[in-house]
């Protein structure tokens, strides 16, 4: 199965795409899509919408060249700074959307469910993910941090995908209706 990880970002998007055969796992291509130029200017298209377009088209490109079976997108949580959730999760319906317009299932996973299926610990610094995604996978090299994240999340669906599908197919999964809020944070 080959499996497309996405971490992503207004600015920077991580994608990984690694093929999983049973426990074996196998690195294929890993990478950014930038909104913004390295020095950190904007891009021609530096407005919303234009950033949007630019990762919606990077990531349908991602999955032609790669034709992944299923996706993995890390699930964006509610962070200080308002506006920056809010620009953030418009990111990730970008993603979201070019998956599902690519015909893909797409997966949801935490960050801290990726670090502790990647790491063993929910609280792993970005330092650690990159070193643990680099033995997993036997690169010669540490991959960017973004490019880490979304092969960590292509891993967790390697490992937790199959488990997940059949205990859903055993009983229905549901999203917990109380306490959703606490202290004004999401968990």
């Amino acid at each position: 199965m080959r499996i497309l990880g996405i971490d992503p970002g207004l600015q920077t998007t991580g994608f990984g795409v690694i093929e999983a055969s049973g426990p074996r796992l196998a690195y294929v291509a890993s990478g950014t899509i930038r909104t913004t130029r390295r020095g950190g200017s904007d891009l021609a298209l530096g407005d919303l919408p234009g950033r949007l377009k630019l990762l919606f088209d990077g990531i349908s490109e991602v999955a032609e060249r790669y034709a992944p079976d299923c996706a993995a997108v890390e699930i964006v949580f509610v962070n200080v700074n308002p506006q920056s959730t809010l620009l953030l999760g418009q990111a990730r319906g970008a993603a979201l959307t070019a998956l599902v317009h690519a015909n893909l299932s797409v997966a949801e996973y935490t960050a801290l469910q990726m670090k502790k299926a990647v790491v063993g610990h929910g609280r792993a610094a970005k330092s650690q993910v990159q070193e643990m995604v680099r033995r997993l996978l036997q690169l010669s090299g540490l991959p960017g941090t973004d490019a880490a994240d979304a092969l960590g999340l292509a891993i967790t669906h390697a490992h937790a995908g199959a488990a997940m599908a059949r205990v859903s197919e055993v009983a229905a999964l549901h999203r917990r209706q109380h306490a959703m809020y606490k202290g004004g944070r999401s968990y």
